[in-house]
């Protein structure tokens, strides 16, 4: 068989929505679209890690102490899972990680902004949880095996996330006028850049087309950004607040809500790694994993202690 047969029985695997297994042959783009995609979501939730434990030791009671610990210990689970997945794809965790320190690698952009307020914990779990869920749970179908069954139960953590930020800013929204602002505030530092977290207007995404032909995407980012917009616009007249867009505006003609235009200069210098705290977050990365030498020092050495074990008694 010829390369271009295999690439046909791969194709009429994935339009039969049968599920690609990591000992399965695939093209090497779609290994490598996969991977970079995957270790990149894995960096997004240990970097994500960083504005709200931040807040742990200043959250406002005991009660908000233990969710947001518990949150912050979820997204810490989350990349362990996705890097689990990537590492199917042939590329160790180490190799990632150490692409993630020197900057080869990226991670959401959101994750470059600073935690100013306890609102922001609200805005964060709100917006940004509620974009990433979007994201997520289109990539429950997503065309790679390990990767799909990965997002299954990051996405019912994430919905919990999300419920825990909208209740936060809804305590905040029925407070006092200082907490009311502080809640404004939050939603109007956050607004932006959730959206910028889709990623590039389609027609400059360049991966978008292929990805969405191997159904590692099944909706294009304005599609999915088009979504985020018409379910916050709604939900924001709970809290009484107002998103910071003098755009936006139903459309009973599209019946989508209409929206201004994204500051697609800000999301490109973020990308590019200078954002508010591109710097701090790297850092900070690099600071607790020369600290955590130690820890995987020990554990390497005790599994090599039961291996030789098991091999000596064998």
């Amino acid at each position: 068989m010829t390369v271009q047969d295999f690439e046909k029985l791969f194709q009429d695997r994935i339009d039969a929505e049968i599920k690609i297994e990591a000992k399965d042959w695939m093209p090497d783009a779609y290994r490598k679209t996969n991977l970079r995609q995957i270790s990149q979501h894995a960096h997004s939730e240990v970097v994500g890690m960083l504005p709200e434990g931040n807040w742990i030791s200043r959250a406002p009671s005991l009660k908000r102490k233990a969710i947001l610990l518990a949150k912050v210990q979820d997204e810490g689970g989350h990349g362990l899972y996705l890097y689990s997945a990537a590492e199917t794809l042939g590329m160790s965790r180490d190799e990632m990680i150490a692409d993630l320190l020197s900057g080869k690698a990226k991670y959401s952009s959101i994750f470059n902004y600073p935690s100013l307020t306890w609102a922001d914990m609200g805005a964060i779990g709100w917006l940004v949880d509620g974009a990433a869920i979007l994201n997520q749970v289109m990539l429950c179908r997503t065309s790679y095996g390990p990767y799909a069954r990965a997002m299954v139960r990051i996405c019912k953590e994430e919905s919990f996330h999300q419920r825990q930020g909208f209740e936060i800013l809804l305590v905040l929204s029925r407070g006092t006028d200082e907490q009311k602002a502080m809640c404004q505030d939050a939603i109007n530092r956050w607004w932006w850049p959730s959206l910028m977290m889709f990623g590039p207007k389609d027609s400059e995404s360049t991966n978008s087309d292929q990805s969405m032909k191997w159904k590692i995407k099944r909706k294009s980012n304005d599609e999915l950004r088009q979504n985020f917009v018409d379910m916050i616009a709604e939900q924001i007249k709970v809290l009484g607040m107002k998103l910071p867009d003098e755009n936006l505006k139903w459309n009973e003609e599209r019946r989508h809500y209409d929206f201004g235009e994204i500051n697609w200069d800000e999301f490109w210098a973020v990308v590019k790694g200078n954002g508010p705290c591109n710097k701090q977050r790297l850092e900070a990365r690099q600071k607790a994993h020369d600290e955590g030498a130690w820890v995987r020092e020990a554990a390497t050495a005790y599994a090599n202690k039961k291996l030789a074990g098991k091999t000596k008694a064998a």
